[in-house]
């Protein structure tokens, strides 16, 4: 087993700054070689420390706030503009940044880094993402992709 510290968050795994053993294999084939973990040593206590406070400074601050903010979000359906071709196909695609700055230009401060899409959204229409604003409370983001 390896013991590692999360820089980033990994999911059903842990958040930045979480002190977490997994498989060698785990480890080594997957965390981090995408810079998703650091190895475990005696100084990462301090580096630890530092993913928290930066953490909780993007963190919502308590349970009524996320609620609050779920149900602005869930009330109304985000417009992502984006070029497309023949038959509304995008070039390229929607991504989790293009769904928090459409969302903070309709007023709602969300991370991009809490924003989940099921599927690859590469057409236009209604598509749907989850946003997780705190560990007990989810968003279902409808989506709205329009062409430019």
């Amino acid at each position: 087993m390896a013991k590692l510290i999360l820089t980033h968050e990994v999911n059903r795994l842990g958040e930045p700054g979480d002190v977490v053993e997994v498989k060698d294999g785990y480890a080594r084939n997957y965390l981090i070689p995408r810079k998703l973990a650091t190895p475990w040593t005696k100084g990462g206590a301090a580096e630890v420390e530092a993913i928290r406070k930066a953490r909780k400074a993007r963190e919502i601050a308590n349970l009524e706030d996320a609620r609050a903010l779920r149900d602005a979000l869930q009330a109304k359906p985000v417009t992502v503009a984006a070029k497309t071709g023949k038959g509304g196909r995008l070039f390229g695609s929607i991504s989790t940044a293009d769904i928090a700055a459409a969302a903070e230009a309709e007023g709602h401060k969300i991370d991009r880094r809490k924003v989940q899409i099921p599927e690859a959204i590469k057409v236009t229409g209604n598509h749907s993402a989850t946003v997780r604003l705190h560990p007990e409370v989810e968003a279902k983001l409808k989506v709205v992709v329009v062409s430019a």
